[in-house]
């Protein structure tokens, strides 16, 4: 089996994009060809999400035209050591429109696409949907609350480009989803205006764009954070300040990633739960089934309300 490693900042693989294509290029040329004939003969688009949010959303504007698969999607996996076999790649080569997330995040995606390149096959990049530099310290761009809109807009118009005759459906699709993230905005509105400035501390970078939105004070340095979500030892000293924060009672709460945790992570959840710090586990792919994009996110948004307001713990959705 051929394995790409999915990491934070891959360093790339002629080799292995050689190796993938080799594995592919028959199963692919004849994939590329059924999707094809299904594109013009009116069939569902084949779609493929990187992560299982961007399929979900995918999904809710395609509706019955589409037919849409998550390359990641299991909320109990580590993302950052996520491994790509043959038989996602030939998902990925089959289909006619891919949304991936960019930033380092799902670089893996690229070294399939550029295997078996295909002209017909349309990508979204949502860095580059939201042009984003390559140095973007933080790649979970789907907490960000302007990052969907623009992703819906943008799924619409290449699926009208695929399909259209049904161009019309597609955007009003887009607009109905994007008219439903109003509860989420205004949850974080909400959070916003009732509790400024508050001080929260974290594991990793996961849920900070959601908590900027919100106008909360992470107190955590961003250096420890990156150091946790690159698998990277952090500093005796960044140990020392985040510990601190729980001991000296600084923070209102404790956000973790629910995916990803060791003995590190487990210390930090304790001290915090002894200090009386409410804890709160959020999550880098859609916890399924039972949400959508818009569900997972007001949920997340909810379980940090409560642990602020009412200092209720929520380390599970």
């Amino acid at each position: 089996m051929i394995i790409i490693m999915a990491m934070r900042r891959p360093s790339e693989s002629l080799a292995a994009a050689v190796a993938l294509g080799a594995a592919l290029l028959t199963a692919a040329c004849s994939s590329g060809i059924e999707a094809g004939l299904s594109a013009s003969s009116g069939h569902a688009i084949v779609a493929v999400g990187a992560e299982n949010e961007y399929a979900n959303v995918i999904q809710q504007v395609g509706g019955k035209y589409v037919t849409t698969s998550a390359v990641m999607s299991n909320p109990n996996t580590d993302p950052h050591t996520f491994e790509a076999s043959t038989s996602v790649a030939r998902e990925v080569s089959a289909a006619q429109l891919v949304v991936q997330n960019g930033v380092g995040y799902d670089t893996f995606m690229n070294t399939i696409e550029r295997a078996v390149p295909d002209a017909g096959r349309k990508v979204i990049d949502v860095q580059n949907l939201l042009g984003l530099p390559d140095s973007t310290p933080n790649p979970h761009l789907w907490y960000k609350p302007s990052t969907m809109p623009a992703v819906a807009d943008a799924v619409a118009a290449d699926l009208a480009s695929l399909q259209p005759a049904h161009a019309s459906y597609f955007r009003a699709n887009a607009r109905t989803f994007i008219g439903s993230l109003a509860a989420w905005d205004q949850a974080v509105a909400a959070l916003k205006a009732e509790y400024p400035d508050t001080p929260v501390a974290v594991t990793e970078p996961v849920a900070d764009y959601m908590l900027e939105a919100a106008g909360a004070d992470i107190m955590t340095p961003f250096a420890f954070q990156a150091d946790i979500m690159n698998g990277v030892d952090p500093s005796a000293q960044d140990v020392a300040l985040e510990r601190s924060l729980f001991t000296q009672h600084k923070v209102k709460v404790f956000l973790y990633n629910q995916q990803v945790t060791d003995s590190l992570t487990e210390s930090f959840i304790s001290l915090a739960q002894h200090s009386g710090v409410p804890v709160v586990g959020v999550y880098e792919t859609m916890p399924t089934p039972g949400y959508t994009y818009q569900t997972w996110m007001l949920a997340e948004t909810n379980d940090i309300h409560q642990a602020v307001a009412h200092k209720k713990s929520a380390e599970k959705l």
